[in-house]
């Protein structure tokens, strides 16, 4: 079994920044890739950004060039930096990770990050 938790969200003005993180424990082999993935009131669940463990990022046309993902190995843990936040940011953010256990690869996610940008 996979953990994975997170921490950073909160409330800030438009203009400001956060940083999320979440670190994943357990067992398992590798971590093939992690990501954040946002779900606002009302909307589906969107991806964000995500990382590979070769160092491979992609990001939503949204949040190109305000928001960076970012990785470290050694600690199982994934890092999402916001910047110039916008109230259409917004959500509930929630960590993923794409997993090979001894058996398996399995998608695991987080219990979710409340972000609210707010004036």
């Amino acid at each position: 079994q996979v953990q994975l938790v997170e921490s950073g969200g909160g409330v800030v003005q438009p203009g400001g920044s956060l940083r999320l993180s979440c670190a994943a424990s357990g067992r398992f082999f590798k971590i093939v890739a992690m990501g954040w993935y946002r779900q606002a009131p009302g909307k589906q669940r969107e991806p964000v950004a995500t990382i590979t463990n070769e160092g491979s990022t992609n990001y939503v046309d949204s949040v190109q060039g305000r928001f960076t993902i970012s990785g470290d190995s050694a600690k199982n843990t994934v890092y999402l930096q916001m910047n110039s936040l916008k109230p259409e940011d917004t959500a509930v953010y929630y960590c993923n990770a794409d997993v090979i256990t001894l058996l398996t690869r399995t998608n695991y996610w987080g219990q979710g990050t409340q972000v609210t940008v707010s004036s």
